[in-house]
């Protein structure tokens, strides 16, 4: 993958990805049952569901695919959504929250049957650890980790005290945790790339530098280009952290954060064993989530950070290594071989946002930071609504989503000072 110059500095990834050849631009008119925006894990989930259905479908992607967030993320696999089960039952019900539990599982089963079923060369590991950074949270957290056994049948769950958790990820500056068999963790841009493929061979047509400019009310709808338009009967928005004015209402709703990883030169076997001899990703219990895992080629993988305006940090290897210091003094003089950075989406209650703003356009996107399942899942979810089983997207349509405060020009500022509140809280 070539990354472009400025912000969006080389990735671990994009050096070492896997088949990834250059798409055509979009050039005149062409026609398609379903034009998908956005070449990341929800649309191009949702182009090889709907071509599975028979559908014809195009995809335009702005720059290359997984550019953005999905080929530049941590990795992680987690169970469940973004908001714990607690959470959940106290805002939407028991009935309601427990809907969201099982579709978050079939979450994590779609994306490991879609490695399987297309033989996908991602690097999937098995395994994560969640490490609890105050004593005063370890119990609470355990026992809510304990319920997903008692009250919903998981039984991924295993816990673990600090001298285990110390033995497990190679620190003891954190107080327990547990470990979580049914997660995991891949290298994200062949995963996407790996999906694209299979949605070309099922009939998809993809189109890479292909910057939408309008999304028309009419229908068919016509989805412009600078070079040409599609048109198409449905539209779905998948762009995520990259709306550009494209829907307002979402807009309003869904923030662009940037966040940051560096990775490592390849450890020694031992250096690496001393770490995480399970090669398990591990995240852990703040707000602004540390988290990090081994590579195939035992490379430290470390994110930590955020900033909430367009400009990223001029020295970004930095801006994460001190956060891994933190927890790792003994990686002082590992080199750092990458370190990048990119644009996520949060919503207000980081919940996924799931809308049809009007007739024929769907739009999925706000991850806030959970989207290696739950925008996998996405895909799966608007195939069905266009197929005219919503069902399941009722279900996440259903969840209240309110603005960011100060519109688009201030809500950054506004936002910034907020997490700078929760970031003292995570030091307190």
């Amino acid at each position: 993958m070539s990354d472009l110059p400025g912000q969006h500095t080389p990735s671990l990834y994009a050096a070492t990805a896997i088949g990834d050849t250059p798409r055509p631009q979009l050039q005149g008119t062409e026609q398609a049952d379903v034009c998908v925006v956005g070449g990341g894990f929800t649309g191009i989930s949702t182009a090889l569901h709907l071509a599975e259905r028979g559908y014809s479908v195009i995809v335009l992607e702005a720059e290359r695919i997984g550019w953005g967030a999905s080929g530049r993320n941590g990795g992680q696999l987690h169970s469940g959504q973004r908001r714990d089960q607690d959470w959940l039952e106290k805002r939407c019900g028991p009935e309601a929250a427990r809907r969201f539990w099982s579709m978050a599982e079939e979450a994590k089963d779609l994306v490991k049957s879609r490695i399987a079923k297309h033989a996908i060369d991602c690097d999937w590991m098995p395994g994560l650890i969640h490490a609890v950074h105050k004593p005063g949270w370890v119990a609470e957290e355990q026992e809510a980790a304990e319920r997903l056994g008692r009250d919903y049948g998981y039984d991924g769950i295993t816990l673990l005290d600090r001298d285990a958790l110390a033995r497990a990820i190679g620190t003891d500056v954190y107080h327990g945790g547990y470990r979580d068999a049914g997660a995991g963790h891949l290298h994200p841009l062949n995963f996407v790339l790996g999906m694209a493929r299979a949605a070309e061979a099922a009939g998809v047509r993809i189109f890479e530098g292909a910057h939408v400019t309008h999304i028309g009310e009419e229908s068919p709808a016509r989805v412009t280009t600078p070079k040409g338009e599609v048109r198409a009967e449905a539209v779905v928005l998948a762009a995520n952290g990259y709306l550009a004015g494209l829907e307002p209402a979402t807009e309003a709703r869904v923030m662009p954060i940037n966040n940051y990883i560096l990775a490592t030169e390849p450890l020694s076997e031992a250096d690496a064993d001393a770490l995480i001899p399970g090669r398990e990703a591990v995240s852990d219990s703040r707000f602004v989530v540390h988290y990090w895992r081994l590579t195939a080629d035992r490379r430290m993988v470390f994110g930590g950070g955020e900033t909430y305006s367009r400009r990223f940090p001029a020295d970004i290897a930095g801006f994460v290594r001190r956060h891994m210091l933190k927890i790792y003094p003994q990686l002082a003089h590992a080199r750092i071989s990458h370190a990048w950075g990119g644009t996520l989406a949060v919503t207000t209650n980081r919940m996924p946002y799931f809308r049809r703003p009007r007739k024929g356009l769907y739009v999925a996107c706000g991850y806030s930071g959970h989207g290696v399942a739950t925008a996998n899942y996405a895909g799966r979810v608007i195939a069905e609504a266009i197929a005219g089983d919503a069902e399941r997207f009722d279900v996440f349509e259903s969840l209240p989503m309110y603005p960011f405060p100060g519109g688009t020009l201030l809500r950054g500022p506004t936002l910034a000072l907020a997490m700078s509140w929760f970031a003292l809280r995570d030091r307190l």
